[in-house]
């Protein structure tokens, strides 16, 4: 009997140990498939070193978190979700002219009071005594959110990344466990100097009463990261040059904080600025922010970024009504300069407005957009400085450099990109560039970033059609982003 169950025990781990060598050979073929790659045009990346700085322990993220939890729950808005009587209508943005703010909002002055004493008291605490931000000092890198369709959508931006030379290191937050793709994470990311990190490994080490989704992932991605100048890009931003260079720039050694703006003129509530006690400004002080991309540093910013967490925390409940009133693309994107604005902490606010580039709609008259253009902040300080507001007059100085392309809608996915005509589709059924219009825009690029792009969309869907966990009842994924490719770019 005793023998017996010896060589069961050895039977066992002798199976166990076959798998352990299977499983390592296995991402090893990956690992080397990968990275002598499936080539498109001339083109192939260079296999990057692992270059993460030391990441605090785990513990030290989840001792902050409790902190800033029991705060964010002891200042609850103390009132039930907003409700509104209808969505904000979005206004492009004139500097030059104002225009009217419309309250959509159902609040009582009972609520609108209640909120404002849970402010204050939020930001009383954190001016005084607010948790402390876990980061390796002296420390930059970008930060991301990515899992399920998002993954592939990552992949292609962080390979966009590479091209530029940049070297910086990259953390994927993904909200759960449920998201982690062990091929990804353990062959595929490293090999581009990036990590998964899974968010909730912080957030459910310790009760909480608001569950963390979608909006509200960016700010957490943010606080619970490694570095400490950061670098946010949303999953489909593309860098066009090296984005380490913006962390040396004027701008963001001068604040801590530079972002970028949207199309719109605000379409936050007057009782915002109530529950904040702030004087409402002019609506021609700013546009909106478009936050695919921010700098920021978590030293001389911590205070901002904890106000951001609570206007996050109670976002889909109540702030993002209250900065957007259900405006497109409401969310976090107006949090950010709100809080830095409560604080009196400085930021530059790239004044240069962004651009669409996409087709034209000859019915509309107008872009439809498939991506936006945002520009350097450097070059636009440097005109600003002058007293050069290209943002009154375009034609008073040369156009900027453009810095990133964010290709927003729809997502650059090559198993979903083709469906129902979309950007990829002319009018008349054929295949077609996915940016034509603005041409003046597309052509300051510099380089043919689409070419580039699409490049590395096909790169990843030929190399990892049968990786991606989203992917593995799909067909033609290959195929068809080749297919496009040869009818658009292949002789370009």
């Amino acid at each position: 009997m005793f023998k017996s169950s010896i060589m069961m025990l050895r039977n066992t781990l002798t199976r166990k140990k076959a798998l352990v060598i299977i499983a390592a050979i296995s991402f090893f073929l990956l690992f080397i498939h990968l990275h002598q790659g499936y080539r498109t045009g001339s083109y192939s990346l260079p296999t990057f070193a692992n270059q993460h700085a030391g990441r605090p322990p785990i513990g030290a993220y989840v001792d902050s978190w409790e902190a800033l939890e029991k705060s964010l729950a002891t200042h609850h808005p103390k009132c039930d979700p907003l409700e509104r009587t209808g969505k904000a209508t979005v206004i492009r943005f004139n500097p030059k002219a104002e225009t009217p703010l419309v309250d959509l909002l159902k609040m009582s002055d009972v609520n609108v009071e209640a909120m404002r004493h849970a402010h204050t008291g939020y930001v009383d605490e954190i001016k005084s005594q607010h948790p402390e931000l876990v980061y390796a000092k002296n420390s930059r890198g970008i930060v991301t959110t990515a899992g399920g369709t998002y993954f592939p959508v990552v992949v292609i931006s962080i390979r966009m990344l590479r091209r530029t030379g940049s070297r910086l290191p990259v953390e994927v937050f993904l909200m759960a466990q449920s998201e982690y793709e062990e091929e990804i994470c353990n062959v595929v990311l490293p090999g581009l100097n990036a990590k998964c990190i899974i968010l909730s490994d912080i957030v459910d080490a310790i009760p909480h009463s608001v569950e963390i989704s979608h909006y509200q992932l960016k700010i957490f991605a943010i606080l619970f990261s490694t570095y400490e100048e950061v670098i946010f890009l949303d999953a489909d931003s593309l860098p066009l040059h090296d984005p380490e260079t913006l962390l040396k720039s004027h701008p963001f050694r001068e604040t801590g904080m530079v972002t970028w703006p949207d199309f719109w003129y605000s379409t936050a509530s007057e009782k915002y600025y109530v529950i904040s006690s702030q004087p409402r400004p002019l609506t021609s002080y700013r546009a909106t922010s478009e936050t695919g991309e921010i700098l920021i540093s978590k030293k001389t910013h911590a205070a901002t970024l904890l106000l951001v967490a609570y206007y996050n925390y109670y976002g889909p409940t109540h702030y993002y009504l209250l900065l957007s009133q259900g405006a497109a693309g409401e969310g976090d994107k107006e949090t950010f300069l709100a809080a830095a604005d409560v604080l009196g902490q400085p930021y530059y606010a790239v004044s240069e407005p962004v651009k669409e580039i996409g087709h034209w709609n000859p019915d509309r008259q107008t872009i439809e957009g498939s991506a936006m253009v945002q520009y350097d902040p450097g070059e636009d300080s440097r005109l600003i400085k002058q007293g050069i507001y290209r943002v009154n007059d375009p034609s008073i100085a040369p156009a900027i450099r453009a810095f990133f392309v964010h290709a927003n809608f729809p997502k650059f996915n090559p198993s979903t990109i083709f469906n129902n005509g979309g950007p990829t589709r002319h009018r008349n059924g054929t295949d077609t560039s996915a940016w034509t219009d603005n041409r003046a825009t597309v052509e300051r690029l510099g380089i043919d970033v689409e070419k580039h792009f699409w490049e590395e969309i096909v790169w990843t869907a030929c190399n990892l059609e049968r990786i991606f966990r989203d992917w593995k009842e799909k067909t033609d994924i290959c195929a068809n982003a080749e297919r496009y490719w040869k009818s658009v770019f292949e002789g370009r």
